[in-house]
């Protein structure tokens, strides 16, 4: 009986993992994706390492920090409402929605 439940137990378990797996959501596009890491709404460097965080796929948290500066993201886009605002976004996010893209390389800065 013991085995029986801690079977149903571990199965229930892994569909559970799956299902997390399944569901992840990029916080800025929105979109299902295989995997997302924790953005920090006010930068780190900024005051805000015990802050909000929010989940971004990894083309979303690159160009991020490609079109804004840490100071910017502290100001102005502390929230994810207001970083789907910023206009410096807005090319890359209506992109982006459109597409299957995984995984970008952009260089972190502004030229």
């Amino acid at each position: 009986m013991r085995r029986r439940h801690q079977a149903a137990q571990a199965a229930a378990e892994a569909a559970a993992r799956a299902q997390r797996a399944a569901d992840t959501r990029c916080g800025l596009c929105e979109r299902e994706v295989a995997q997302t890491s924790r953005h920090h709404l006010v930068p780190r460097e900024e005051g805000g390492r015990h802050g909000e965080v929010v989940d971004l796929c990894q083309p979303c948290h690159s160009s991020v920090h490609r079109f804004l500066t840490n100071r910017e993201l502290a100001r102005q886009y502390a929230t994810v409402e207001a970083l789907r605002a910023a206009d410096e976004l807005q090319g890359y996010l209506g992109w982006i929605r459109k597409n299957r893209v995984e995984k970008i390389s952009n260089r972190r800065g502004k030229d």
